[in-house]
C-alpha cells in the first residue's frame, strides 16, 4: 500500500513521511502594503510634498491654473509610485507561501528567484507576535545563533532593524491568533519552552531559549535537519 503524502501549495516536493501539515497560508496584500511596505508613509510624503509646493507657489503669486496643473502632474506621478507599491505587494503575496508543520516553519519567498526556507522548531529561540488594529498580524522568529539567514534574502519577510541576526517574519496574516496558537502548542508539546502572552492589540509570545543549541543549514526543498 502506497502511503499518501502531504503537499504544501507551491512547494515542489511533498512532506517527508510522518510529518504533518498544521497550517498553510500567504500574506494579505493590503496588510503587506500597509505594514511591510509602509504605503501610508509614502502617501503622506507625497501629500506633504504637494502641499508645500502649493503653499510656495501661492506665496510667489503663481496663477491658480498653473498651480492646479502642477499639482495634478505631481499627483499623477505620486499615484504611479503608490500604485507600484501596491502592485509589488500583490505580486509578493501571490508568490509567497507560509506553512507550519509539526517539525518546522516553511517559507517560500522571492519573486525572481523563489526560495524555500525551512526553519526547524528546535532552532527557533523565540517568537514575537503582533496584532494590528485592522485585525491582521505578523510573527517574528528569532533564530538561535550562530545560525542566520541573510536580511536581504528574506526581505520583506523579515523583522526591521535586526541586521546581525535577521529574524524571519510571517507578515500580513489574516488569522494571527490561529497561527500563534499553533506555534504555542508545538512549543508546549516539545516540553523545551515556556510561552507567555500579553493582552491585545499587541500580543507578544515569547519562547524561552533551548537548553541545548544545535546548528543546521537552512536548505531549500524540504531538507530538514534532524
Amino acid at each position: 500500500m502506497i502511503e499518501e503524502r502531504t503537499w504544501i501549495r507551491g512547494i515542489a516536493q511533498p512532506l517527508p513521511a510522518g510529518e504533518s501539515l498544521l497550517w498553510s497560508g500567504a500574506p494579505n496584500r493590503a496588510a503587506l502594503a500597509r505594514h511591510a511596505l509602509h504605503v501610508r508613509i509614502v502617501v503622506g510624503y507625497f501629500v506633504l510634498l504637494i502641499l508645500i509646493g502649493l503653499a510656495g507657489a501661492a506665496q510667489a503669486g503663481v496663477p491658480f491654473q498653473q498651480m492646479a496643473a502642477a499639482a495634478l502632474t505631481q499627483g499623477l506621478l505620486a499615484g504611479l509610485v503608490i500604485g507600484g507599491v501596491y502592485a509589488y505587494a500583490a505580486l509578493t503575496a501571490r508568490h509567497t507561501v507560509y506553512a507550519i508543520t509539526d517539525r518546522r516553519v516553511v517559507m517560500r519567498v522571492g519573486l525572481v528567484l523563489p526560495t524555500t526556507i525551512n526553519i526547524p522548531f528546535r532552532l527557533i529561540e523565540s517568537a514575537a507576535s503582533r496584532v494590528f488594529p485592522d485585525g491582521t498580524g505578523q510573527i517574528a522568529l528569532a533564530i538561535q545563533p550562530p545560525d542566520r539567514i541573510g536580511f536581504l534574502h528574506l526581505w520583506p519577510h523579515v523583522r526591521p532593524w535586526r541586521l546581525r541576526y535577521p529574524e524571519p517574519m510571517l507578515r500580513g496574516l489574516t488569522d494571527p491568533a490561529q497561527v500563534t496558537t499553533i506555534i504555542r502548542a508545538i512549543a508546549l508539546e516539545s516540553g523545551a519552552a515556556e510561552v507567555s502572552n500579553s493582552a491585545p492589540p499587541r500580543a507578544e509570545m515569547t519562547v524561552a531559549p533551548r537548553t541545548l543549541r544545535a546548528s543546521s543549514t537552512f536548505a531549500s526543498h524540504h531538507k530538514v535537519a534532524t
